[in-house]
């Protein structure tokens, strides 16, 4: 085991510019150039395999088309019409496993379309200088619709609902909405508080009123809201965290990678977040890779992220498996956390199993590996907190319901992280948002 080579957590450790270097935009914009070169590259296929891989259904030609003669708005339309979180999915969204790894530029071995990029660049446009409104509000249906939980999920649904005229309540137990777009990014993927100029935009459609500070299952229950509103659309997410028994009492520098990334998210400056020396984050998803990056860019010497299988089981992509190594970020794999070794209940350091793959299985060996370690940040998943929704099917830990988010009992609905099956990706919630929506106002049609 190799020495600390720091007495532990601190924060300030590097200058103001290298803070603004490291947390700057990880994939800079398209300029208007650019955006008109890359856009010409498009086929403009019919029946696009782009469009079919995209989880919201976006026309994708058809907004490229338009980035390359010029009509930005248009483009803006075509992408919010379908995915009205088309900015924020621009710059988060895994599109080199969704509509690039589609696009038929790579069937010749050449680089595909940047269509993330492009969304990015017609998106942008429209919110900096938004001009009439692109969408008109239905007349009123004297309807009223409860949405709890203010994430890309619920956002979408309540714009949705809003659009077709009826009025919506969103709860959310946060003091901001935006759910894990304000919450749960990395910082130098979402800059210049964009979750927050998105969401402005959106509630401009009106009948959206939010309610902030107010939690299920302690400021209201189901139950209150199913007699009180025409429809409940749940977008709670997974509020819970998955624990590991890696330590016997508190103990000063183990923390969930969660929170970690909120407290840069939430922070006035990330200078003032504390992270260690030694780092070591446990677990194989975009979670882990985004506390890992951000540790080494707040000035960790070494960050390791220890994965208990091999890099083909991990949920991180491919691309955020390189970003991670682009960024100094070690991959270890085939170790289990065992326990976490302290001195005056400060980590000092962290002890794994080792494993070997035996005809296709992980197989625990007897040899150990122990990492220097002042800070530990776990990062092995989120589950559905039950008590919350006491009443409705569960499989698996998340909500049972139909394609399109309708529940067994009367009147609810789901989407998102809470929903069973899905990708877990902030397009997909979006589009669950956008399906109950049209689900919930056509169930209340036929009431009518």
């Amino acid at each position: 085991m190799t020495q600390a080579k720091s007495p532990g957590l601190c924060n300030e450790r590097l200058s103001l510019a290298q803070y603004a270097n490291h947390f700057a935009d990880a994939h800079p914009p398209l300029n208007a150039i650019q955006a008109k070169i890359e856009a010409e590259r498009c086929y403009y296929c019919y029946d696009a395999p782009c469009t079919i891989a995209c989880p919201t259904g976006i026309d994708i030609p058809s907004f490229i088309a338009k980035i390359a003669q010029g009509n930005l708005r248009g483009a803006a339309k075509t992408i919010l019409e379908e995915n009205i979180m088309g900015g924020m999915c621009a710059r988060v969204c895994p599109t080199e496993v969704l509509c690039e790894q589609a696009c038929v530029r790579n069937t010749n071995q050449e680089k595909p379309v940047e269509i993330g990029l492009l969304q990015r660049h017609a998106t942008d446009a429209h919110m900096a200088n938004p001009g009439s409104a692109l969408f008109t509000r239905a007349n009123k249906t004297g309807k009223k619709i409860a949405v709890v939980g203010a994430g890309p999920a619920g956002l979408s649904c309540a714009h949705r609902l809003a659009l077709l005229g009826h009025e919506v309540d969103v709860f959310d137990k946060n003091s901001k909405a935006g759910g894990l777009n304000e919450y749960g990014l990395a910082t130098y993927k979402t800059t210049n508080h964009f979750a927050q100029k998105e969401i402005e935009w959106l509630l401009s459609i009106g009948g959206i009123t939010l309610h902030l500070n107010q939690a299920l299952g302690q400021d209201f229950s189901l139950e209150s809201l199913t007699q009180t509103y025409d429809a409940v659309f749940l977008g709670i997410g997974l509020a819970g965290v998955n624990q590991l028994s890696l330590h016997t009492g508190p103990v000063t520098g183990l923390q969930n990678a969660v929170d970690f990334i909120a407290s840069l998210r939430q922070a006035n400056h990330v200078k003032e977040v504390v992270v260690g020396n030694q780092v070591v984050v446990i677990g194989g998803g975009m979670t882990a890779v985004d506390a890992a990056v951000q540790a080494k860019k707040l000035g960790a010497s070494e960050v390791t992220i220890v994965y208990r299988k091999g890099p083909d089981n991990m949920s991180a992509s491919v691309e955020e498996q390189k970003w991670a190594r682009l960024n100094d970020v070690r991959l270890q794999f085939y170790a289990s956390p065992v326990r976490v070794l302290s001195e005056q209940e400060t980590v000092v350091a962290i002890e794994f199993s080792k494993s070997v793959v035996v005809q296709g299985q992980v197989t625990a060996q007897t040899e150990t590996l122990t990492l220097a370690a002042d800070m530990v940040l776990t990062a092995v998943g989120q589950k559905l907190q039950v008590e919350d929704v006491n009443g409705l099917a569960l499989q698996d830990g998340k909500i049972q319901c139909d394609d399109n988010g309708k529940t067994a009992y009367a009147k609810i609905w789901v989407g998102g992280d809470c929903r069973l099956g899905g990708k877990d990706l902030t397009v997909e919630a979006v589009q669950h948002g956008k399906l109950a929506a049209i689900d919930i106002d056509k169930a209340l049609n036929a009431l009518s």
